[in-house]
C-alpha cells in the first residue's frame, strides 16, 4: 500500500513539473484561431513592350485543414485595371490587404479577367490569359498568418517572360510570378494586475510606437502588428495609489505573439 501511494506522489509531481515547464515559456507560435493581416503588393520589371494591361479580378488564398476549417477563402474581389509597367522601378500596387483566419495557408491564387492587352510599338493587340479567371494564376506560396500579425509578400510578375508572341498576330500570357516575403510582424499580450490599476499601454520600439487600452474587466491589453525588434512596454497607471511601470528590452518575434503574463502594478511612492 505505501509503494502504491509513493509512485502515485511521484506521478502527481512528475505531471506538475511537465505543467510548469509547458508553461514557462514567454513566447510560442502563435496557435490557429483568431485573426492576422494579410497584405499583398503587385510590382513587375521593366519589359520591351509599350504597355501591358491586366484586368484583376480577385485574390484567393488557401487555407489548410478539414472541411471545416479548410479551404479557398476570397482574399479580394476588387476588379482594377493596371499596366504592368507603370510598377517598376520600385513602384507597386497593393491587390489586397484584409483579415484572414489564422492558419497555415497553401497556395495563392491571382484570378485576371477578360480584356487584357498588351502595346506593342503603338499598335494594342488582345492578350490572351488562359485559365486566368477560372482557376486562376497558381502561386504555390505556403505560409502561416499569425493570430494579430502581419504577412505582407510582393508578387513580382515578369512580363519580360511572361508574354509571348505567336508569329500569326496572337499573344499569350503565361505568368511567370515570384513570391517574396516583405515582412511578419509579431506581437505581444499581456494582464496587468490589479485590472483597475492601469489604462493604457505604450510599446515604443527602435522606429515604431504602438498605443493599446487595458480592458478594465480582465485587466488584459494586446499589441498586434508590430514589427521584430525590442520594446520598452510601459503601462500608465489609471489609479493614484499605483505607479506606471514598464518593462524594457521586450523582444517581439516574427509570427508569434508575446505573453508579458501578469505585470504587478507597483504602489505608488
Amino acid at each position: 500500500m505505501r509503494t502504491a501511494s509513493l509512485i502515485l506522489l511521484a506521478a502527481l509531481a512528475l505531471a506538475a513539473l511537465i505543467a510548469a515547464f509547458g508553461c514557462s515559456d514567454s513566447t510560442s507560435p502563435a496557435a490557429a484561431g483568431g485573426e492576422g493581416r494579410l497584405r499583398l503588393t503587385l510590382t513587375d520589371a521593366r519589359a520591351d513592350f509599350d504597355e501591358v494591361n491586366v484586368v484583376v479580378v480577385g485574390v484567393r488564398a488557401h487555407r489548410a485543414g478539414d472541411d471545416s476549417t479548410g479551404g479557398w477563402i476570397t482574399v479580394s474581389d476588387d476588379t482594377f485595371t493596371v499596366d504592368l509597367l507603370t510598377l517598376t522601378g520600385g513602384n507597386g500596387v497593393v491587390i489586397a490587404d484584409t483579415m484572414l483566419p489564422a492558419g497555415q495557408y497553401t497556395q495563392i491564387r491571382l484570378l485576371l479577367g477578360e480584356g487584357a492587352n498588351v502595346v506593342v510599338d503603338g499598335r494594342a493587340h488582345p492578350l490572351e490569359v488562359p485559365s486566368g479567371g477560372t482557376s486562376g494564376l497558381k502561386l504555390n506560396h505556403p505560409f502561416t498568418l499569425a493570430p494579430d500579425s502581419l504577412y505582407a509578400a510582393t508578387l513580382d510578375f515578369d512580363a519580360y517572360r511572361s508574354i509571348h508572341g505567336t508569329g500569326n498576330g496572337r499573344w499569350i500570357m503565361r505568368p511567370v510570378i515570384r513570391v517574396v516575403v516583405d515582412a511578419i510582424s509579431g506581437g505581444l499580450r499581456g494582464v496587468v494586475h490589479p485590472d483597475s490599476a492601469a489604462s493604457e499601454v505604450w510599446a515604443a520600439g527602435a522606429t515604431d510606437t504602438a498605443h493599446a487600452w487595458v480592458d478594465t474587466l480582465s485587466g488584459e491589453f494586446r499589441f498586434a502588428m508590430l514589427q521584430r525588434g525590442f520594446y520598452d512596454v510601459t503601462i500608465v497607471s489609471a489609479d493614484t495609489a499605483y505607479g506606471d511601470t514598464t518593462l524594457t528590452g521586450v523582444e517581439v518575434f516574427a509570427g508569434v505573439t508575446t505573453d508579458l503574463d501578469t505585470i504587478r502594478m507597483p504602489a505608488a511612492p
